[in-house]
């Protein structure tokens, strides 16, 4: 997979893309990265990417021709999904992470100041927003985006069971995990998983999956991958989360 970025601040993805798991993809030629300098794609002195909006208002937004220039150049050989990053597109979730994680090459166009000229946006397969907050810029969004899908990738991880047992891949939390000591300050690891008996282990693990879903985030149980059994308990979990009612 190639995943590239378009951004006024292209050294913003250097210590992220260059350590851990994003840098051991690529060592193993998993994944190719690259950043683009939009400002490559101006033509004036002061390579100026922003300018004030018509109608008047706060702040600057990013100019539309730098955008269509850098696409034209970038997409010439090459076809790309392309990503734009803003507080008005989708909500990210590992199931578009797991969509994205089966392209060949994504381009992701990262905002900045105000936002897009709103022309921009018809260049982009997809608009994603991280979550209901605004940030400074693209780029942090652009990372997450690309960390989540590169974990994705066949071999990126070395054991690819680790994916998919990870929070979210099948609708609930992840499951409660320990490691050496057994037994820490009065704090013991629950019995069950020093047993040896796996199939108890997961059996556990999925039980307490569910209720940490449950207790945390009920509303992903509506979707999640659940048999009429466990949606019962998770309901009654949710209905009655201190076991009152008997």
């Amino acid at each position: 997979m190639r995943i590239e970025t378009l951004s006024v601040f292209p050294h913003t993805f250097d210590s992220v893309m260059h350590e851990s798991i994003m840098r051991r993809a690529q060592d193993k030629d998993l994944l190719e990265f690259a950043s683009h300098d939009l400002r490559d794609w101006t033509h004036d002195v002061h390579r100026t990417t922003d300018d004030a909006p018509y109608g008047g208002g706060p702040g600057l937004l990013m100019k539309v021709e730098p955008i269509f220039e850098a696409l034209d150049e970038l997409l010439a050989e090459e076809p790309a999904l392309v990503i734009f990053t803003t507080p008005t597109g989708e909500p990210f979730n590992q199931s578009i992470a797991e969509e994205l994680s089966h392209e060949e090459r994504l381009l992701i166009v990262c905002g900045h100041y105000e936002g897009f000229d709103e022309r921009a946006l018809t260049l982009a397969d997809r608009c994603i927003s991280v979550g209901d907050f605004v940030l400074t810029g693209g780029e942090l969004p652009a990372m997450i985006i690309a960390d989540a899908v590169t974990r994705l990738i066949p071999g990126v991880l070395g054991d690819d069971m680790s994916s998919q047992l990870e929070s979210f891949s099948d609708g609930l939390l992840e499951y409660p995990q320990y490691t050496r000591p057994a037994s820490y300050r009065g704090l013991d690891v629950p019995e069950i998983l020093l047993s040896g008996d796996h199939a108890k282990v997961d059996a556990w693990r999925r039980q307490k999956a569910i209720e940490k879903t449950a207790a945390l985030r009920p509303e992903m149980l509506e979707y999640a991958n659940l048999t009429d059994e466990e949606r019962e308990y998770a309901r009654r979990l949710v209905d009655d989360p201190f076991g009152m009612l008997g």
